[in-house]
């Protein structure tokens, strides 16, 4: 059965720990935050758990005075930032190196071959690298601000355009397959028992009427160790390279 909700997730867990024919004694507020920290670590470190996007963003006087770009979440990390060329004569005149690259491209689309058109964007990008210094980016999930290290007043009008690269993390309420994940579910359930070892252990030793003794250690022990292999897992088969997030 397909798991597409919060509630539908919770339950399956529970159920994989035995319940309902073992009572697991873990609050209904605890079962919440757990889960929101099984949906945190996921987003945090699954390569499923985050997309690519392109956010447009129009650049307005307040941005200019504060000389940072305010980035809502769930952005969780910032690639780099690409300001949209102008490729109109008319506003930014015939002698614009882009305009005039492009023009010149016109003539190499009439030949057979396209060698040449290759090697001259080859050349114009690596001039483009010596010679242009981009701006430091600097992003802080905590504090949602994207700085760009560059003379804002003379850099940027109101009205610029930039294109923001980023990851961001999915939401499971809008695209509920994550509650499905494999990974998901295995963690959240050793997360569950964690807590519902913990919740025991204060009563170590108790024996109930049944005669069944409660080892509540030995349960948060087993979690602990489930859990320590999970993120194991997560780091070798799941997360995206330490170049891929930049932030």
């Amino acid at each position: 059965m397909a798991v597409t909700t919060r509630q539908s997730l919770i339950d399956y867990c529970l159920r994989r720990l035995g319940q309902p024919l073992i009572e697991i004694n873990v609050d209904e507020d605890q079962l919440s935050e757990r889960v929101d920290d099984a949906i945190e670590f996921f987003q945090e470190y699954h390569f499923d758990g985050v997309e690519k996007v392109y956010l447009k963003k129009t650049i307005e006087q307040a941005d200019i005075d504060n000389e940072y770009i305010g980035v809502i979440d769930p952005v969780i990390s910032v690639l780099r930032v690409l300001p949209i060329p102008n490729f109109n004569a008319f506003q930014t005149g015939f002698f614009n190196e882009e305009y005039q690259m492009r023009l010149a491209d016109l003539e190499n689309f009439q030949s057979s071959t396209m060698i040449n058109w290759a090697m001259s964007q080859t050349n114009f990008s690596l001039v483009s690298h010596l010679f242009s210094i981009q701006p430091t980016l600097l992003f802080n999930r905590k504090q949602n601000r994207m700085y760009l290290e560059t003379d804002w007043t003379n850099k940027f009008t109101v009205g610029t355009i930039l294109i923001i690269e980023a990851y961001r993390s999915l939401d499971p309420d809008t695209w509920p397959e994550v509650y499905n994940d494999m990974f998901l579910k295995k963690y959240l359930t050793a997360l569950i028992k964690r807590q519902w070892g913990s919740n025991l252990s204060k009563y170590e030793g108790v024996q109930l009427p049944s005669g069944v003794t409660l080892n509540g250690k030995q349960i948060y022990d087993e979690a602990i160790e489930e859990i320590n292999k999970i993120e194991e897992e997560m780091s070798l088969r799941y997360e995206l390279p330490i170049d891929g997030l930049i932030g």
